[in-house]
């Protein structure tokens, strides 16, 4: 393979693609590349893709769908992540014991209202 041609295609290519980061989709390669994959890559490895047969630049709705469903599994993500999240409130002590004496007299009603009826 001539580098020099290489290099100059990947240059080429890379120079058409305007943004900094581009969705492709990958082609069936011979060493098991899977068609159809989609991914975010920057300008210069997407032209080395393409320069390679490796894939193509996604086409618009394509990007915006991978986007979408990227954005849906961030979020899922995160409220997991935030239904994992261990919850703390630090109470003062005489807090604490009000609450412990409103739950005694809680139970202990609860404990005559049960016995009288």
């Amino acid at each position: 393979m001539d580098l020099r041609a290489y290099y100059r295609k990947v240059r080429e290519i890379g120079e058409t693609i305007h943004d900094p980061y581009v969705v492709v989709v990958s082609h069936e390669t011979p060493d098991g590349g899977r068609a159809g994959e989609r991914s975010e890559v920057s300008r210069g490895l997407a032209a080395q893709l393409i320069a390679q047969g490796k894939a193509r630049l996604a086409s618009p709705a394509e990007a915006q769908a991978f986007h979408s469903e990227a954005e849906s599994a961030r979020e899922q993500v995160e409220e997991e992540r935030l239904g994992r999240k261990v919850q703390l409130a630090v109470v003062s002590e005489d807090s604490f014991r009000k609450m412990k004496e409103n739950s005694r007299k809680g139970a202990a009603d609860k404990q005559r209202s049960e016995s009288n009826g």
